[in-house]
């Protein structure tokens, strides 16, 4: 218990060091980029550093989230901070979608009226960009495959090195052919794929702040499985819920056929939670034994 308590703080411990190098470097690129944009006129480099800038928020977002998730539970917070990262990976998705709506606008207005651009500093900002954004990536990507508040702060790093790829294209495209409405069309192009990969972050992170029951626990299978005991008569009134990455949570009344003893239950309790864990990996089990009760014996009861 000990070994892995120890390595739990310590994996937590790197996470929040590749936070914060993260956070450093995506400030030094948005300071840039800024000073910049507004030198050259790239309407595609101050895109890039209002996203960069949004990032700036999300990584500070998600290491506070990370902080709070620690913390232990107390009487007024009986889960502790659990859901801190969730609520992180809903305001950073929320914020990918509203920085693509702005650029969006910005992109379209500046296609109507292109001007020419100072190409040299778009071209080497977007290097530094693509240098910066790349090592924030390599630093969150193992974490992100297992935390959303994690791949969060990792899609808003992923798309701003993509958008920096592209403005690097554009730069290049401005300096040697002179095509300056492409700055307009590549932020338009940024904008769409943010919408594309914080809609589904979106939805995901509001599923679980809504209670609702993930899309991998298929719950008339599992009331199959249960109502197939012996000594079970009906399983109702099924709440399934994920709490976070690591919980998922099962509550149900189950009416029994006999009026057993609570050493009898305990047992049966037992061999639930370990159908369910292993089946479905559901890892917190709350039943409420009921014989004879007179109440709603629905699947699905609304309280």
């Amino acid at each position: 218990m000990g070994k892995h308590h120890s390595h739990k703080h310590s994996h937590n411990d790197l996470k929040e060091r590749n936070l914060l190098i993260s956070i450093f470097l995506n400030i030094l690129i948005t300071i840039s980029q800024v000073i910049g944009g507004l030198l050259s006129g790239s309407l595609a480099l101050l895109s890039d550093a209002l996203h960069n800038f949004s990032d700036v928020l999300s990584l500070v977002v998600s290491f506070i989230a990370n902080k709070l998730a620690k913390r232990k539970a107390s009487i007024n917070r009986t889960f502790g901070y659990k859901r801190a990262e969730i609520l992180a990976a809903f305001i950073n998705a929320s914020t990918l979608i509203i920085v693509a709506v702005l650029l969006i606008i910005e992109a379209v207005k500046r296609f109507k009226n292109p001007e020419e651009i100072a190409s040299e500093i778009v071209i080497w900002l977007s290097f530094l960009g693509i240098l910066a954004n790349g090592i924030s990536v390599l630093l969150l990507k193992k974490d992100s495959e297992s935390n959303m508040n994690m791949k969060s702060a990792y899609l808003h790093l992923l798309t701003d090195m993509m958008a920096s790829v592209a403005v690097l294209i554009g730069g290049l495209l401005m300096k040697y052919y002179h095509i300056f409405w492409v700055d307009s069309v590549l932020t338009f192009a940024i904008a769409l794929y943010l919408i594309w990969m914080g809609y589904d972050l979106l939805k995901n992170a509001t599923k679980v702040l809504m209670l609702f029951t993930p899309d991998t626990i298929p719950i008339k299978q599992i009331v199959k499985e249960i109502n197939a005991f012996d000594s079970i008569k009906n399983i109702h009134h099924i709440h399934v819920w994920q709490l976070n990455e690591d919980e998922i949570h099962l509550e149900a009344h189950i009416d029994f056929k006999d009026d057993i003893t609570l050493s009898q239950f305990d047992i049966i309790l037992h061999e639930i939670e370990e159908l369910v864990l292993q089946k479905y990996d559901i890892n917190h089990v709350n039943i409420q034994p009921e014989f004879s009760k007179d109440d709603a014996k629905d699947m699905i009861v609304q309280d």
